[in-house]
């Protein structure tokens, strides 16, 4: 589900969950634990990637439908316990967007200091308003950090998709390469960081990153049973189960 890869300094959190890494609360869990592990270690730099083609697909919807509120809202403070810690990171952290990378995929890389993209038809965005799902103002203020408003409300607005290069064009990414040399320019993008003086490059990080982790440094204060009732909207369930409909016909 998930592998824990060293490079000298660096961790690399390599998501392990086949097909898709589709997001369910033992992934998050395991994504939490797993840089708390690699700070604990020692790492001073984190690399989070997917497999080649798929960063992560987002969230495991079919495994979440069905679920009563308790059981909806379980996963949900783990989603945004993971965007917390990948938020409040004390060391960098760069995602390795290793192919296509929607909702909840495309939300965690918002989280990292850099983003290193898979160039070609791989697409990214936050697509939740297609899916019927809002989008929380505490992810909206993260895509906004990194695009601007004007931009980040059109994208969200639409729940678009893009490709790589229109993603780096709108700043959504920061460098695209090669899918299989994903991983090694987030590394080298890491080293480069890690170069520099260290006090004053952590520091100046933190104060640069302060409207993020004022927000996210608590995620139990943030309005989670507004947002959850929304997911239980009558229009939202009924687009999600369209949704699970056509993936189980795609199997």
């Amino acid at each position: 589900m998930l592998n824990l890869i060293p490079h000298d300094a660096i961790t690399e959190i390599n998501l392990a969950r086949p097909p898709v890494n589709a997001l369910n609360v033992d992934l998050l869990r395991a994504i939490r634990h797993g840089v708390d592990q690699a700070v604990e270690a020692g790492a001073r730099g984190l690399v989070l990637s997917g497999s080649p083609g798929m960063f992560s697909a987002g969230v495991d919807v079919p495994s979440l439908l069905g679920r009563d509120r308790d059981g909806v809202r379980d996963f949900w403070r783990e989603f945004f316990l993971t965007s917390s810690k990948l938020a409040c990171s004390p060391i960098p952290v760069v995602a390795a967007i290793t192919g296509h990378s929607p909702a909840g995929g495309a939300v965690l890389s918002l989280f990292c200091d850099y983003r290193v993209m898979a160039e070609g038809a791989y697409r990214i965005g936050l697509n939740e308003v297609q899916v019927g799902l809002v989008v929380p103002e505490s992810i909206q203020l993260a895509l906004r950090r990194i695009v601007g408003p004007y931009r980040a409300e059109r994208l969200m607005v639409a729940g678009a998709m893009i490709e790589s290069a229109q993603a780096l064009d709108y700043g959504l990414v920061d460098e695209l390469t090669g899918v299989d040399q994903v991983v090694t320019r987030a590394i080298h993008w890491m080293q480069g960081m890690l170069a520099l003086p260290s006090n004053a490059m952590l520091t100046t990080r933190a104060l640069a990153r302060a409207d993020l982790t004022k927000v996210w440094a608590d995620p139990d204060a943030l309005p989670i049973d507004q947002f959850i009732d929304a997911y239980f909207h009558p229009e939202t369930q009924a687009v999600l189960q369209q949704l699970v409909a056509r993936l189980k016909k795609r199997d």
